[in-house]
């Protein structure tokens, strides 16, 4: 049997702040998972979408600290038209999240712009040009 990719996990401080973020991206995340140490959602494919708390790596990984530079994972979203790659991300920065690039017309053929979520985690929002 050949590993297959599953699961993407982020590794989050405040539960609470990273799915809200999340939500504001469209994510199907439960309320009341607010106070969870461990949440999953689910993704178009069947793939799933983790968060656990910082608590709950250590429990199983005491030795475990989070990274210097915020990198936890980084995760891509394609939206459906480059203009609403500028209105995601100004939606976003508008709710008081951090902006890290502003939306550019990338030399690939992609409008790309890069949000952090609330554990400094980019979150990149890309639309096809062509």
């Amino acid at each position: 049997m050949t590993p297959r990719l599953d699961v993407i996990g982020i590794v989050t401080s405040d539960m609470a702040a990273s799915l809200a973020f999340y939500r504001r991206l469209g994510l199907d995340i439960p309320a009341d998972a607010d106070a969870a140490p461990h949440v999953e959602a689910p993704l178009p494919g069947g793939m799933r979408l983790a968060w656990d708390t910082e608590d709950v790596v250590r429990s199983f990984d005491p030795g475990w600290t989070p990274p210097s530079n915020g990198d936890r994972t980084g995760l891509c979203f394609r939206c459906d038209a480059p203009a609403e790659v500028d209105a995601v991300y100004e939606a976003l920065v508008g709710a008081g999240y951090r902006g890290h690039l502003e939306p550019w017309d990338a030399e690939w053929g992609q409008r790309y712009a890069v949000v952090l979520d609330p554990d400094g985690c980019g979150v990149s929002l890309f639309a096809s040009v062509a």
